[in-house]
């Protein structure tokens, strides 16, 4: 059997990435203010890709309001189930809770209902639990876009929009609708059809880690 050499140490590890990392991307890091910085270094190491940084869109209040909610134990509310179970909720406030809204009873009725995706009907059935929550969306572009219409016609008010769904149909063009409906609600967002459930649970592990805290 082949014995292979390879670093071993998770610190080394860690501290090896995040200096690549910043060797390679440091110049465009520096172009974000210092908080949403250290959100993209956390989306780099997730998916390996330097150059998401030119495509990231966010608000200027976003990892401020971000962290308060978390900090106060606003529920993170994700699209699927592969976003809930990347968070580290160790470092969550007591109580703090995460759901996986494709996995609440009733979605695949309600779908059938309105004639739309599972994950659409999933973000209906969350409800007011919208209110003051962090959402996070990994997967599906009709969750944000149904997300979008909840929000500008029944008048939910999430605490923040963390938005990384991925693939050819819907993705870019539901990120782009995030962005110019300008809510003014904080948003982060990665424009194209680049995106999928460990972004979404790095953004929010960016937040949710104290500073200086890698893992």
């Amino acid at each position: 059997m082949a014995i292979y050499r390879y670093e071993r140490d998770p610190k080394a590890i860690y501290r090896e990435s995040f200096a690549r990392i910043e060797a390679e991307a440091g110049a465009t890091l520096a172009a974000l203010p210092p908080g949403l910085a250290r959100v993209a270094v956390r989306l780099i190491h997730a998916c390996g890709m330097t150059d998401l940084v030119a495509d990231l869109a966010a608000s200027p209040d976003l990892v401020e309001a971000g962290r308060a909610a978390l900090n106060r134990g606003a529920p993170i509310l994700c699209d699927a189930a592969m976003v809930a179970s990347g968070i580290m909720r160790r470092h969550l406030p007591a109580g703090g809770e995460i759901v996986a809204a494709i996995e609440l009873p009733g979605v695949a009725a309600r779908a059938a209902e309105i004639g739309n995706t599972r994950s659409a009907a999933a973000m209906e059935l969350l409800g007011d639990r919208i209110e003051g929550s962090v959402v996070a969306i990994g997967n599906a572009p009709t969750a944000l876009f149904r997300l979008l219409e909840m929000i500008e016609l029944d008048g939910m008010r999430p605490a923040a929009i963390l938005a990384f769904p991925v693939g050819f149909v819907g993705a870019a063009e539901s990120k782009d609708a995030l962005i110019a409906a300008d809510l003014g609600i904080p948003y982060l967002t990665l424009r194209g059809r680049r995106g999928g459930s460990a972004l979404a649970a790095a953004a929010v592990n960016a937040l949710i880690l104290p500073e200086g805290e890698v893992s």
